[in-house]
């Protein structure tokens, strides 16, 4: 049953078999549950591949997976206008599907073009590279934000075959793009947009996310 008090937010992860970070997910799952309406989408509602899944994270993905919710609509059939909020956490696979998702362009330029809270964590940044347009630019372009950086993702078995390294995207497409150590917290606000550097940011930019949206 759908609560019309509370905002909807739209939870769009990868279906990629790199999938999501378990932790990321868990975090901004948790702490948004209570605070929104949830929608989660995934590129032809394929179920989610969580990675980096252990002994402490796996009970809760278990009990995930039997809730009715845990079932993802198809991203290409969502309508972005009914979301207050997006969220998109840590997914390793958003390099390889969300980056270059059609429908992902749409909904990220809808939600940049009314000035709706976005919230990107980690690998999920890079879906934001989405919303560039064969033609004109970014619309990130001039927004400071963050996302893993040249050294986190030098760390990843998979770095030389990745389509796109996210810093040097968003220096190359005129963003102001800042990094913190490996690992640590740090999170970037700029208007309506909150970009987290790595699954360890998830905490902290998902409750700058609900209070964007207290804000509003």
């Amino acid at each position: 049953m759908t609560d019309h008090s509370k905002p909807s937010c739209l939870v769009v992860c990868s279906s990629h078999k790199e999938g999501v970070c378990a932790q990321s997910f868990i975090h901004a799952f948790t702490l948004t549950n209570s605070a929104f309406t949830l929608a989660i989408a995934t590129p032809q509602g394929i179920p989610i591949d969580f990675v980096n899944v252990h002994e402490t994270n796996r009970k809760w993905i278990t009990d995930f997976r039997t809730k009715s919710y845990a079932s993802p609509l198809k991203l290409e059939s969502v309508d972005p206008s009914r979301f207050a909020a997006l969220l998109i956490p840590s997914s390793p696979g958003a390099q390889f599907d969300l980056a270059s998702h059609d429908t992902m362009m749409h909904v990220i330029r809808h939600f940049m073009n009314e000035k709706k809270p976005i919230c990107a964590v980690g690998f999920g940044t890079v879906a934001l590279a989405a919303g560039k347009l064969n033609n004109t630019g970014w619309c990130c372009e001039g927004y400071s934000l963050t996302g893993p950086s040249v050294y986190e993702m030098i760390q990843l078995k998979n770095f030389m075959t990745l389509p796109l390294v996210f810093e040097d995207f968003a220096k190359d497409n005129f963003a102001s793009y800042t990094a913190s150590i490996a690992d640590g917290v740090h999170v970037v606000i700029d208007r309506h947009l909150i970009t987290g550097q790595n699954s360890q940011s998830t905490l902290t930019a998902v409750q700058n996310l609900i209070l964007a949206c207290n804000a509003i």
